[in-house]
């Protein structure tokens, strides 16, 4: 539509100079701040129905909820997890192939197989008053099963798309990477050279999102699941960045916020959470999985 031909009982041009007057407004103040757009767009995203291919009987009685629960049996004893096939869908079945050796994998000799993945390998990596890693083929956190999958995780479900990052102590690192690489700084020195403007920048930004800025940093968001938070007994992606998961996991010792948005969260310990304990003071890779046993007490 024309806005400069529309009747009205204005004076003829008026309503136009004030659309345009606008519109240099705003561009004056994009110029001005060059963080002031938001650039978020949701990943197109659809669920998965997960399906358990082999039905495993448990040795104890399991919780009441209608679920789907991993057994995660150690050399230090057992832990029981809740798994959340709705708001993780294709994590979970991704993890559940694996550990019953339903999922084709790949490792560093080329040769794809289908066993039960998780069998044999240890917690390679515990950290204190953090979290236990496990899901490594090779020990070391250097493993894959030669393929990496998206992430599923809904942002806004978590409140980051209204957590300011100038005002998130968690994410302070993220807002310096994202501004330090639009300036194209690259070193230290840089940094301390560039110093007024890297911090003009950082001001500028400061109102922006966390949401905001994981997204430009790469991190994909949907709409459409309901994201659980990093909390003590939280069942985790390990991942190397955005979208890189394949078959390692962490399961977390405390709450761990600072992860909100950056790892998926597919499951929750129910039992055995002292367990976690024990592998910590264990050591890295001083913990071996024994088994990974997958129970669907889903309403049929």
């Amino acid at each position: 539509m024309n806005y400069l031909n529309v009747k009205s009982n204005s004076k003829p041009g008026i309503f136009g100079a004030l659309v345009w007057f606008t519109v240099l407004l705003f561009s004056f103040a994009c110029k001005a701040n060059p963080y002031a757009e938001q650039r978020y767009v949701p990943e197109t995203y659809s669920p998965v129905e997960v399906i358990v291919r082999k039905e495993e009987k448990p040795r104890a009685a399991l919780p009441e909820k209608p679920a789907i629960y991993a057994l995660i049996e150690t050399t230090q004893g057992n832990m029981l997890f809740e798994l959340y096939d709705k708001d993780a869908s294709k994590t979970v079945q991704n993890f559940i192939d694996l550990a019953q050796g339903e999922k084709e994998f790949t490792l560093r000799n080329g040769q794809p197989q289908k066993r039960p993945f998780y069998d044999g390998l240890t917690f390679h990596r515990v950290i204190e008053g953090f979290m236990i890693q496990g899901g490594c083929p090779y020990g070391d956190g250097s493993g894959t099963p030669g393929y990496r999958f998206a992430d599923e995780i809904n942002a806004a479900s978590l409140g980051l798309d209204q957590a300011k990052i100038g005002q998130s102590q968690y994410y302070t690192g993220y807002l310096y990477r994202y501004i330090g690489g639009e300036l194209g700084i690259r070193s230290q020195r840089e940094a301390d050279e560039r110093r007024e403007e890297l911090e003009s920048n950082l001001e500028k930004a400061k109102n922006l999102s966390v949401m905001e800025i994981l997204y430009r940093l790469g991190y994909r968001y949907n709409n459409v699941v309901k994201s659980k938070k990093a909390i003590k007994g939280a069942l985790a992606m390990a991942n190397a960045g955005p979208n890189t998961n394949g078959s390692q996991f962490f399961i977390n010792q405390v709450d761990t916020p600072h992860l909100d948005g950056l790892h998926t969260v597919f499951g929750q310990i129910i039992q055995g959470a002292d367990i976690v304990d024990k592998i910590i003071a264990s050591g890295n890779g001083k913990t071996t999985i024994r088994k990974v046993s997958i129970y669907d007490k889903r309403a049929k």
